[in-house]
């Protein structure tokens, strides 16, 4: 189904905007959903948070993860820990994203789950173990209704992209699988949302508030470094330049750089 040119010219307009206002709270309707015209498919909604997703963490896992190795820097799953200095690994990030979504009530729900998971609470559950197995064979998102939660729900192929992922699979004490290669399907990314259909106005709330979970995320990153006895610089450099870490701004501009476009021309009607 193709987005209508009305629709169209509203959504490029507020992705255009969103990004300024992605760091204020986003705004939710006082009762019920909000209001508009459309009846854009929650899938199409699903379509393009993913891809944000997937922009937002390969930026992370390359240019922060992968370059900050490189200098010094150190990222550990107990990295919240007190004695722990060190960043969130690339999954972890995703899971601060998700609870930054989670506390913003605004429907859409993330999880990073497995079929192999190292925690066992990251297991698929119900529909979700039918859906990845079509997705281990086509490589292609699935799309359905879960009958356990009543969520319109998407999952998306989670393949491993860098060595780094792979290395951290395969060498974690509790991982059932310890033979991962480059390019391997380990899991899937699955959002719900409890509607079939969004309006304009729900469906840039969600992108605002998706980029507002990255923002938050990379914001608890940056709040950590500040607890460590060896600080890197925070500024506008990279870990590419030496034992530098980004700012928010700088972060999160590369980020949208890399996705705003993408964005609004996946949804030009072709």
């Amino acid at each position: 189904m193709k987005i209508t040119l009305p629709h169209l010219l509203a959504l490029t307009l507020v992705l255009l905007i969103v990004w300024s206002a992605a760091s204020a709270p986003v705004p939710l309707p006082e009762q019920g959903r909000l209001g508009g015209s459309a009846e854009i498919p929650i899938r199409e909604v699903l379509t393009t948070i993913a891809a944000e997703n997937d922009a937002v963490r390969s930026l992370y896992t390359k240019k922060i993860v992968g370059e900050g190795k490189k200098v010094g820097l150190n990222f550990d799953e107990d990295w919240e820990e007190e004695n722990v200095q060190a960043g969130p690994l690339p999954a972890l990030f995703l899971s601060k994203a998700a609870e930054s979504l989670q506390k913003q009530q605004i429907g859409i729900e993330l999880i990073l789950g497995s079929h192999m998971p190292i925690t066992p609470t990251n297991a698929f559950k119900g529909d979700q173990v039918t859906r990845f197995e079509r997705i281990l064979k086509t490589r292609e998102p699935e799309f359905f209704t879960d009958s356990r939660t009543n969520l319109e729900t998407a999952m998306f192929p989670d393949v491993a992209g860098v060595q780094a992922c792979v290395t951290c699979h395969n060498e974690h004490p509790s991982s059932p699988k310890t033979d991962w290669a480059l390019n391997d399907v380990m899991g899937a990314t699955t959002w719900s949302y409890p509607h079939a259909t969004v309006s304009e106005a729900e469906y840039l709330q969600i992108v605002a508030g998706v980029r507002r979970a990255f923002r938050d995320a990379y914001r608890s990153y940056l709040a950590e470094i500040e607890s460590f006895e060896n600080k890197p610089e925070i500024g506008a450099q990279w870990p590419a330049d030496g034992f530098f870490v980004p700012n928010e701004e700088t972060f999160m501009a590369a980020f949208e750089k890399e996705i705003t476009i993408k964005t609004m021309n996946r949804l030009l009607p072709k």
